[in-house]
């Protein structure tokens, strides 16, 4: 069993196989039988998990064990308090009623890497940061609340998977996971529902979708897992 710890770049997509000129995983992961546990939409950087065990992959992304992700938004204008408590105390999106959320203003993430290309800035009105933890993975979920209370991201960075985190890890880099980090992510999940068996061990694909951003997909020839 393998886990590999990813910081994914801005306009890379989650996925092994190339429709286009889009850069994908391939252009950064070379070791064979790896799968994305979860995904980060093509404009969004940094953590990805990716396994080689399909036990490990849906305990990682099956919504019922609430697998905290925290996330890094640049976002326009300067939040007030109002805003905030908003989002900690859940919106209702197109989707449903979103499940609270941690979130707190911060500085600016120390030794936070320049983005390529940087966000286009505007004189007139200023951008502020703020991390967010949430417990499930709608389609551009951070995105889309932090819009719904007026203050659209504009650069969004994946801290922190349960325990694994970006540290360490410049754009582009990755490493496995430590045997300690392995002890705190199954100390977590000790007290959430167990996930239902499967029948074989062989991570999944993700599916394919339409539209710019789709799920990740496995490598190419594999057929068809935020």
């Amino acid at each position: 069993m393998r886990l590999l710890l990813l910081n994914k770049p801005f306009h890379v997509l989650t996925r092994f196989s190339r429709a286009d000129d889009r850069r994908t995983l391939a252009d950064l992961v070379t070791a064979p039988g790896l799968y994305p546990a979860g995904r980060l939409d093509y404009d969004s950087e940094g953590l990805l998990l990716l396994t080689d065990d399909g036990i490990l992959q849906a305990r990682i992304t099956d919504p019922r064990h609430a697998l905290a992700k925290t996330y890094w938004a640049q976002v326009e204008g300067i939040p007030e308090a109002a805003q905030l408590q908003r989002l900690r105390e859940g919106l209702l999106l197109a989707d449903g009623l979103t499940r609270p959320a941690e979130v707190r203003a911060m500085p600016q993430p120390e030794g936070l890497w320049a983005r390529d290309p940087p966000i286009r800035y505007r004189a007139q009105i200023p951008t502020s940061w703020l991390e967010l933890t949430i417990r499930e993975g709608r389609n551009r979920q951070v995105r889309r609340m932090t819009a719904a209370v007026g203050l659209p991201t504009l650069r969004l960075v994946r801290a922190a998977i349960g325990p694994f985190t970006l540290a360490g890890l410049p754009p582009g880099g990755s490493r496995a996971a430590s045997g300690a980090e392995m002890a705190a992510f199954s100390a977590g999940l000790a007290s959430a529902r167990a996930p239902v068996a499967r029948s074989a061990s062989r991570p999944r694909a993700p599916a394919r979708s339409s539209g710019a951003d789709p799920p990740s997909s496995g490598r190419p020839g594999r057929g068809r897992p935020r």
